[in-house]
């Protein structure tokens, strides 16, 4: 996901071998720090579920996963919906570049 944008990651397809398992409905975050925790994914099946950020891979337009297991149940994604923040809630984030790890990079302006 690296050079990605953290909003651009919303409303990706979610697939397995080219399968669509669901579509990116959240991007869940550190409570404390800006760093990606994973993704709350609406599922085919109309469930929500949590997708662990080291889980998920971003591949030509969208984020891909090796096992529909790494989808954990709706339980795991209220645990982080609790413990962290969503994207949502932290807007000056939206511009944040990815990195390996998760991080939230800001880019610096052209102003500065």
């Amino acid at each position: 996901m690296r050079g990605l944008r953290a909003s651009e990651l919303l409303r990706k397809p979610v697939v397995l071998r080219g399968i669509r398992l669901g579509e990116i409905e959240s991007i869940l975050l550190d409570a404390e720090e800006p760093r990606l925790l994973g993704f709350g994914v609406l599922c085919g099946d109309g469930a929500s579920r949590f997708l662990p950020f080291g889980a998920a891979r971003a591949r030509e337009g969208a984020v891909e996963v090796e096992s529909s297991l790494t989808l954990l149940e709706a339980q795991e994604l209220e645990f982080y919906r609790r413990r962290g923040r969503t994207l949502a809630a932290a807007p000056e984030l939206g511009d944040a570049l990815v990195d390996e790890s998760g991080a939230l990079v800001t880019p610096l302006s052209a102003a500065s």
